[in-house]
């Protein structure tokens, strides 16, 4: 039995990556007791896969396919592109992932990824944390039992953070390449935000987009049921500690729900719990990778309504 009482050993988890995201929080997630254990860590940088594996007491791998070798499930915590290149190897080995947002770094990677997934049939479960916490479910409950009872619907959104100013992401020992590109700040904080409005105010159908994708976005939302929403996103934001806020709007009332006060560690904890649970039991998880594609293509749709005006459809990029 686990130690958390879930029945069966601990999962295997080999962990994939040794940057600032896999120390301060993918690493030391699966330390005992819990459901899950680490066995080992890869990535690209030997130096640092030598120095993070010394920390949590693991063996660091020379080779990715060693490290699938030894492990059940791999936790993934590498910028997208990599990710996008990995975790396919990975599922066709049959290992489950836990992998972070976005999927990929394009809507074709991210497709690879989701195939691989479903072909081989591992478990996945996606990093999107605001969704692991309880009081974001209860939210979510509570809009769509909003929207059922008819009306016009719509909702305002909005996530500001100060990691685009300097000494930011960008600067210094935290900095990171690809939050640096032409679509950063959409690629690393528009996952959070839009898989929210999306999953209170129904699948988003098409999208506009005015500012600057790798910094600042206005996003208009139409959805699948005749919703309509308006979100706002932005990395420049001299805010302690980011903030997020969802509302949602219809002929009954009104709904809300924000960051302020949530536990950080509630969403880790909770991914944990269910990647082992959908390795050993088959159980449904929050976010998958399905989920994470379709994600991904209305990351892609905001992207080319920001660069070419007017509305673009999901379903047009392939969503």
């Amino acid at each position: 039995m686990t130690d958390d009482g879930t029945g069966g050993d601990p999962v295997s988890v080999g962990l994939v990556g040794a940057g600032r995201w896999a120390r301060l929080t993918h690493g030391p997630m699966h330390a005992p007791p819990g459901p899950t254990r680490l066995v080992g860590v890869w990535a690209r940088r030997r130096a640092a896969a030598d120095e993070l594996a010394a920390e949590l007491g693991v063996p660091a791998f020379r080779q990715v396919e060693d490290l699938l070798e030894v492990c059940e499930a791999v936790d993934f915590a590498v910028p997208p592109a990599v990710q996008g290149e990995l975790a396919p190897l990975a599922a066709r080995a049959g290992k489950s992932l836990l992998l972070e947002k976005p999927l990929a770094a394009t809507l074709e990677q991210a497709r690879e990824v989701a195939d691989a997934v479903a072909g081989s049939g591992v478990a996945s479960v996606v990093a999107l944390t605001r969704r692991y916490h309880a009081g974001t479910r209860d939210f979510l409950g509570a809009a769509t039992a909003l929207r059922a009872q008819g009306g016009p619907a719509g909702g305002q959104a909005l996530y500001l953070h100060g990691g685009y100013l300097p000494g930011g992401f960008l600067d210094g020992a935290a900095a990171t390449t690809w939050r640096g590109g032409p679509a950063g700040m959409l690629l690393d904080i528009g996952p959070h935000l839009l898989d929210l409005v999306q999953e209170s105010l129904g699948p988003i159908r098409e999208v506009r987009a005015v500012g600057d994708p790798a910094t600042h976005l206005a996003v208009t939302t139409r959805h699948v049921g005749g919703a309509v929403g308006q979100s706002f996103l932005s990395g420049l934001v001299a805010v302690d500690p980011a903030r997020t806020r969802v509302e949602v709007y219809a002929g009954a009332g009104e709904v809300r729900w924000d960051t302020a006060g949530l536990d950080d560690a509630e969403p880790w904890a909770r991914m944990r719990a269910e990647l082992a649970a959908a390795v050993r039991e088959g159980a449904p998880v929050t976010a998958d990778a399905a989920q994470g594609l379709r994600l991904q293509a209305v990351l892609e749709a905001v992207r080319r309504a920001a660069d070419g005006g007017g509305w673009v459809s999901v379903s047009a990029v392939g969503g």
